[in-house]
């Protein structure tokens, strides 16, 4: 009976997981089998192969063949070593003593080389992890400067809007209509017309008072501002318009 030396596939959709058995050629590949020798897993990285190496010497011994993927495996683990050494054993070129040394040496010498992959397996992934977490600590700074930006541009602007309020509050309560007549227009009822028009005026575009400037100082001019609810005020001077002052009244709008 054909023996061969192969691979049945077990485990789930996406993640196989082999048995490497013993089975009649003539078998199907997941079929029947004569005896189960190692597993092997390709999920790991490394990769995980367990042979038991007497019993698959034993089955080389006898004459099984193995498939491609099932010497590779018995090659990686020693055993097609194993059986090369037990061959030479049987045509006298050396003693079975010499057999377990040479096997004892390569499986140490094995796993030094093994040791030396998992370190750098290990290495890589350290990098790996300590290249994302300062990425990711980038990322989450980066975020932060942005959020403080943001937060910082807001009470900027709600700030020049406040100072922006307040200097259009300030500059309605200051803002007031003037009023100046020239004495040659006095005494014609223009002053009045003209008084009336910038109460209005003042009115319509909301302003606080309404200020009137005057040469004029008598008391009958007097009793006339008082009737119009104008409150005297000091004096002031306007250089360029007259070397004498300027009598000052206001009206506060209702």
């Amino acid at each position: 009976m054909p023996v061969k030396i192969r691979l049945q596939r077990h485990g789930k959709k996406g993640k196989p997981f082999y048995w490497v058995v013993a089975a009649d050629s003539r078998s199907k590949r997941d079929g029947r089998y004569l005896e189960k020798i190692g597993t092997y897993n390709p999920n790991t990285n490394p990769a995980t192969v367990d042979i038991k190496i007497d019993r698959a010497v034993d089955w080389l011994q006898n004459g099984a063949q193995p498939t491609d993927t099932a010497r590779n495996l018995l090659s990686e683990t020693g055993a097609l070593l194993k059986n090369h050494l037990v061959s030479g054993v049987r045509k006298g070129a050396h003693s079975e003593e010499d057999v377990e040394t040479k096997f004892t040496a390569w499986v140490s010498e094995k796993a030094s080389r093994q040791d030396v992959a998992k370190d750098k397996v290990a290495k890589v992934k350290a990098d790996e992890k300590a290249k994302a977490l300062a990425a990711e600590k980038e990322i989450n700074e980066k975020r932060k400067a942005d959020a403080e930006a943001a937060i910082a541009a807001a009470e900027a602007e709600v700030a020049a809007a406040e100072a922006e309020a307040q200097a259009k509050a300030a500059a309605a309560e200051a803002e007031s209509a003037r009023l100046a007549v020239e004495p040659k227009f006095q005494k014609q009822g223009i002053g009045r017309l003209l008084m009336d028009f910038a109460e209005d005026y003042a009115r319509d575009k909301k302003l606080k008072s309404v200020r009137l400037d005057t040469f004029s100082k008598n008391e009958r001019n007097n009793r006339f501002y008082k009737s119009r609810k104008y409150t005297q005020l000091d004096d002031i001077y306007f250089p360029d318009q007259s070397e004498f002052p300027f009598h000052c009244y206001e009206k506060i709008l209702d």
